[in-house]
């Protein structure tokens, strides 16, 4: 019976292109689509800079938020995070880069290591905090490019106390980018990083030709710290414990490992040993760590020497732009105002950077676990609801680079702390007692450093906590939702099972659902019997039995490999392995239906106990009260009741 569908409204279409085409490999489009081959992919350096809006963009805001934090020890707290990223993150990320050189990253290697729901669950709080880093990133950055507008000395006057709106302006303008279809270009990239390290170098020289050719500047420094602090160790040992306040400027690894697939490798390389690829993408996070080390380090030397402290502070003309106010008092106007372009430009691209990574990180999971609504799957109601979500965050701190900080800082921390605990859990697999003990260490400083953040700036992992409850319970909604789904890829059938479907297809194809237990000739006959007697059915109908054992019940799809069997030479069961015992059911019947042209029918017995309690054992572990959902299962897979497979229950 033919059904007659409505064509789709127009903004329908719009919005849901290319939602059809999701599981089809090379089917996906704008930040979903398929990486390009490794001999097509892009030189390392040219995918740094890809990375790097991301990263280096951090310089328009860190030496301001460690002149805050760290005041006149800036300069050595900075230090403590440049000995954290080249000893720490760097070798950890390298690592994660050949464990995981497909772009899926420390989540997926930690993902490996657990199974069952607590590998789902644990993989969806990762979720929450890599939400939080990247949807904090674009609101950050949005942030920071409009106080950047904001204090520039020509458009001060103009744009004062309008902030708040510049900052929705601009996510709402990252939203319209990506809704009309965004590719990352790597070209703009390239040209956004260069011209803005360049500007940055201009700066530093500049910075530090004043501060070497004032004298009085570093003595006077020095004085004060000698009188705030006394002696060098205690120098040293506040340096350390201000340090995680400085975490922003760990950002841009996880990026970096994100987009390996887009490192072009060796021409021998494989999708199983991208050898070169993970060669050239080892070499892209450290050149990226060491030029963000020399930024870091000279920057927060010069902006702590020449800057007043009040200047620092919310209201002062430093506040979140430290560096263009200094490309401003010594470079003049005219350069300040190019510096503040190339800030802006870049601090925005590191936003719609975040952006692609956020709709490549959550369809990678989320719908693979049945946790995302069928429309997740498209990118467009997506960049709404996160641009939507980014309003909010915006909202509640103000369009504030400083209150914002504290999120942005927990959501990375939390990323490479797993990310250190997975390399160390691997290392020890490996029997790499070195490498274990050196992870495990730097696992042990990176937890100190995130559980301080947290305490220190609890917005963070409230925010994170905020995430985390919200994809959960969206999470288990759409899992809930999507229950009665197929669930099944594909149905392949070994030659005895074959065998058994076309010896029935002569006749009624009837097939009796049996949860095997001792599988001695005692449980068959007994099985026979009572179904015959419950339906009141003639001896010489003959039966295949289907028995399905729950592997994971928390994979949501599965592919169904059917094997044939005769036991006690007398009985014919067909075996089949599933996350779910009614859905692999109901798609083995029409698979059988398909290939025989018949319908079959299946039998079943009531099961006992409590309705609500037997859903939910169906919903968690992939079993329950079997027979009426494998019904459900069958009426939304086949909306045409007469070619519906029966089922029969007594």
């Amino acid at each position: 019976m033919a059904t007659t569908e409505h064509p789709p409204s127009r903004l329908r279409g719009w919005m849901l292109q290319g939602l059809s085409d999701m599981g089809k490999r090379g089917g996906l489009t704008g930040p979903h689509a398929e990486p390009e081959p490794p001999h097509r992919g892009q030189r390392w350096w040219r995918v740094m800079c890809l990375t790097g809006v991301d990263y280096f963009s951090t310089l328009g805001y860190q030496p301001g938020i460690a002149a805050l934090a760290a005041g006149l020890l800036s300069p050595l707290a900075t230090i403590v995070l440049v000995v954290v990223t080249l000893a720490g993150a760097l070798p950890v990320y390298r690592r994660v880069a050949q464990e995981s050189p497909h772009g899926q990253g420390s989540i997926a290697m930690l993902e490996r290591l657990l199974s069952f729901w607590k590998g789902k669950l644990f993989v969806l709080t990762l979720l929450g905090f890599a939400a939080t880093d990247f949807l904090i990133t674009i609101t950050l950055s949005a942030a920071d490019a409009s106080t950047h507008l904001v204090e520039n000395p020509h458009l001060t006057g103009t744009l004062g106390g309008h902030q708040m709106l510049i900052t929705l302006i601009l996510v709402a303008l990252l939203g319209a980018v990506f809704l009309k279809g965004f590719l990352e270009a790597m070209g703009v990239a390239v040209a956004l990083v260069g011209i803005y390290l360049t500007l940055n170098l201009v700066v530093v020289i500049t910075g530090l030709w004043h501060v070497l050719t004032a004298e009085h500047v570093v003595t006077d420094w020095a004085n004060a710290l000698t009188v705030q602090h006394g002696s060098v160790f205690a120098m040293i040992g506040v340096a350390l414990i201000v340090f995680p306040k400085l975490a922003l400027g760990l950002s841009g690894f996880e990026t970096g490992v994100a987009v390996m697939p887009h490192v072009q490798g060796d021409p021998g390389d494989t999708e199983e040993h991208p050898a070169g690829r993970i060669r050239d993408t080892k070499k892209l996070l450290t050149t990226a760590a060491v030029i963000m080390s020399c930024f870091l380090i000279t920057t927060s030397f010069i902006t702590t020497l020449l800057i007043p402290a009040a200047e620092f502070k919310p209201g002062g003309q430093a506040n979140g732009r430290a560096l263009a106010f200094l490309a401003h008092e010594y470079l003049g106007n005219a350069f300040g105002t190019v510096y503040d372009v190339s800030t802006i430009a870049i601090l925005w691209f590191a936003g719609a950077s975040a952006m692609a990574g956020l709709l490549n990180l959550m369809p990678r999971y989320l719908p693979r676990y049945g946790m995302a609504p069928h429309w997740a799957r498209a990118v467009r109601p997506m960049v709404i609801v996160f641009i939507l979500i980014a309003f909010l965050v915006t909202w509640l701190f103000d369009a504030n680079v400083d209150k914002q900080g504290g999120a942005y800082a927990t959501g990375v921390l939390v990323l490479i702390s797993s990310a250190a605990i997975a390399v160390t859990i691997a290392a020890r697999k490996a029997g790499q007692r070195g490498w274990t003990i050196g992870f495990g260490v730097i696992s042990a400083v990176f937890l100190y450093t995130t559980v301080a953040n947290v305490i220190e700036r609890p917005d963070g992992v409230k925010i994170g906590a905020c995430f985390i409850a919200g994809i959960m319970l969206v999470s288990l909604l759409s899992r809930l939702a999507r229950s009665f789904e197929l669930r099944v890829t594909s149905v392949a059938m070994d030659p005895m099972a074959e065998r058994f479907v076309r010896d029935m297809a002569s006749r009624k194809i009837r097939f009796i659902a049996n949860e095997p237990d001792n599988r001695d000739r005692a449980e068959y006959r007994d099985k026979i019997e009572q179904i015959r007697t419950d339906n009141d059915m003639p001896e010489q109908e003959d039966f295949v039995f289907v028995e399905v054992t729950v592997a994971d019940p928390s994979e949501f799809e599965t592919c169904l490999t059917v094997r044939g069997e005769v036991l006690h030479n007398r009985y014919r069961v067909l075996t089949v392995e599933s996350s779910s015992i009614p859905n692999a059911l109901a798609a083995l019947l029409l698979h059988v239906r398909d290939l025989t042209g018949r319908t079959p029918h299946i039998f079943f017995e009531w099961t006992e106990g409590n309705p609500f309690a037997n859903f939910l054992r169906f919903f968690l572990f992939g079993q329950g009260e079997v027979a009426p959902v494998t019904r459900e299962v069958l009426r939304e897979a086949e909306p045409d009741r007469a070619r519906r497979p029966r089922v029969h229950t007594g």
